[in-house]
């Protein structure tokens, strides 16, 4: 049985050879970004006002409520004070509130309103429809597959 010669690996975009490049995940993983940023850019972040780190970190709340800031920032892997800007942002608009800790005073932890769990929810709608319309050339496992391959190395970070 004869094997069917793949094309020359070529850029999605201005058509450059990227032989070497073909093989190299963040490079894939950047380009795949680029699809998935615009598409964010265009119908959520313009739609709803929320960067894709406020929508991130909004929908963590929602999901997690009572979360500190401290646990949020490590599971982002960003520093306290971005955290703070950010949730400082989502507070002013009503999306989020702090709440002073029953166990600990010093710890802030954070709920989302129900204006935050009303905007979380239409934008996480808004970024699955967009996303099913730019995946629509791989098939439903194709796409499952890819989900959970990307899942599972984001997860190694805990081991680097």
């Amino acid at each position: 049985m004869a094997i069917a010669k793949l094309p020359t690996p070529s850029t999605p975009a201005g058509r450059l050879h990227e032989a070497t490049l073909h093989s190299i995940l963040g490079y894939q993983l950047a380009q795949a970004s680029i699809v998935t940023n615009a598409l964010y850019t265009k119908h959520t972040a313009q739609v709803f006002d929320l960067r894709p780190a406020e929508y991130t970190l909004l929908t963590l709340v929602v999901e997690n409520p009572g979360g500190s800031m401290a646990r949020l920032a490590k599971a982002l892997a960003v520093s306290a004070p971005n955290i703070t800007a950010w949730v400082d942002r989502l507070e002013k608009r009503e999306l989020v509130v702090r709440e002073k800790s029953e166990s600990d005073k010093r710890t802030q932890m954070l709920r989302a309103t129900a204006k935050g769990i009303k905007l979380a929810s239409q934008a996480t709608a808004k970024i699955l429809e967009m996303e099913k319309q730019a995946l629509k050339g791989l098939s439903a496992l194709e796409q499952y597959t890819l989900l959970e391959l990307l899942h599972k190395v984001g997860s190694l970070r805990a081991t680097i």
